[in-house]
């Protein structure tokens, strides 16, 4: 399976969704992508198999994945402290893959009925679900 796993910032949330990935689908192919260099630095310090940097890379590699694992602000233009461009939301949403977005309300996008989890349950919820779309069945 191809797995894309897109974050911003620093990159925290992509390094755990890397790690938790490969150590639970250690065959799966993993390509992270961040919006800027530490993001992808980080996510290729934690075990992605490709990394790479960029709007031009979000939109690419959305086009290839099976699923796509990111917080929620992925699909949400301008989330993120602005490093989502309308042209990577526009990617991650029209994409034909899955997507398991992470609930992190930051950045002025809260999702109502959600409950609160730490960034490790949330990974770990995040892993659930992928072993879920594995199987060919979502929860």
């Amino acid at each position: 399976m191809r797995v894309l796993i897109i974050d911003a910032q620093g990159g925290g949330i992509g390094k755990l969704l890397v790690s938790a990935v490969k150590k639970a689908f250690p065959n799966d192919v993993v390509t992270a992508v961040g919006t800027n260099s530490m993001a992808s630095s980080a996510m290729r310090k934690a075990g992605a198999d490709f990394t790479a940097t960029g709007e031009n890379a979000v939109v690419v590699n959305c086009r290839r994945a099976d699923v796509i694992l990111a917080p929620i602000g992925v699909v949400i233009a301008d989330a993120m402290l602005g490093e989502i461009t309308p042209a990577m939301a526009l990617a991650a949403g029209r994409s034909p893959a899955k997507r398991i977005l992470l609930p992190i309300g930051h950045c002025d996008n809260i999702v109502a009925g959600v409950r609160e989890l730490s960034v490790g349950q949330l990974v770990q919820e995040a892993v659930a679900q992928l072993e879920a779309v594995r199987r060919g069945c979502e929860q």
